[in-house]
């Protein structure tokens, strides 16, 4: 039963809808008030996910059905467990386990492939389009987020434990104090980025090029589900990042105000760069992490290694 509630309920369904929806409300308020607009209310993400669900579900004739429906919710799953394994240590429920970190790197990556299935199964090119150029990013971003993690795991003494890191930035200092640390913090924001499908690195769904892309078909449920992942990830990536270099979550006196300034300062960088930067090709995005984001964490590990 705790296994289900921890899923469900805290810190896994409800709390991540919950203060994801708030985090992407966030990001598009200050977008508005970047480009001179008031914005949505505080709980347009939560208007929006409802009345998506009283529309209805379209199926296109040339879909593959189960494999198009079923996308959506492999997709919220996902989100869910990366969500759970993150906060578990976070919270002080459990310890997590020896090699949750890289249990928790391949469910961040559910998402983003459940929407290439949905897109692949739906039967219109635009969507499947979409799903190829979210492919060609996949290669690019994971491999250069492996390295971050090789770094990190370095850094660590050699651990794969969420648990673990976190202890050793609590009692030794957060990884970004050092030079491996900022230089890490850059391609890890990058990925964070990507796996967002946020400009620089929307050109998946991009809706003046290809009509909404790798979402095109979705509508209705389908539609919502797609949103909810989106608004789990938005908690869970910046999350990610303050557990593995900005020293983690601390939840007690003055540290919570200071963890929830963390979260809401990425967010806030997060949407920065996303207004202030034009939309990558494919062919720019692959150079941009193969070239030099990778080139960044081969320095890092070599930093780390030296003990910088």
């Amino acid at each position: 039963m705790a296994q289900v509630f921890y899923f469900f309920i805290f810190p896994g369904l409800l709390f991540a809808s919950v203060a994801g929806g708030f985090l992407s409300w966030f990001d598009r308020k200050l977008t508005a008030r970047l480009q001179f607009r008031v914005g949505p209310p505080m709980l347009q993400p939560f208007y929006d996910f409802v009345k998506l669900l009283a529309k209805e579900t379209i199926v296109s004739s040339e879909a593959a059905k189960s494999l198009f429906l079923m996308a959506p919710v492999f997709a919220v799953t996902g989100a869910c467990l990366s969500c759970v394994l993150i906060f578990i240590p976070v919270f002080g429920i459990g310890n997590g386990f020896q090699g949750d970190l890289i249990v928790i790197f391949y469910l961040m990556m559910v998402p983003t492939i459940s929407y290439i299935i949905g897109a692949l199964a739906s039967g219109n090119p635009l969507s499947n389009l979409g799903a190829s150029r979210e492919i060609k990013l996949l290669i690019g971003y994971e491999f250069s987020m492996l390295l971050v993690l090789a770094a990190i795991i370095l850094k660590a003494g050699n651990t794969v434990s969420i648990h673990d890191i976190i202890l050793l930035q609590q009692q030794e200092g957060a990884f970004i104090g050092s030079l491996s640390g900022v230089l890490l913090f850059i391609p890890l924001m990058m990925c964070v980025q990507a796996k967002l499908a946020f400009v620089p690195f929307d050109l998946a769904d991009a809706e003046t090029e290809i009509a909404g892309g790798i979402f095109l078909e979705f509508s209705g449920l389908t539609l919502a589900l797609a949103k909810l992942a989106k608004y789990i990830m938005m908690l869970v990536l910046p999350s990610f990042v303050i557990v593995v270099l900005l020293g983690g979550f601390r939840l007690d006196g003055i540290h919570i105000l200071w963890s929830l300034l963390k979260l809401i300062g990425l967010v806030l960088l997060i949407t920065l760069v996303r207004n202030t930067n034009p939309r990558l090709t494919v062919g720019q995005s692959l150079r941009f992490f193969f070239i030099w984001m990778n080139l960044i964490a081969v320095v890092a590990i070599l930093l780390a290694y030296a003990g910088l």
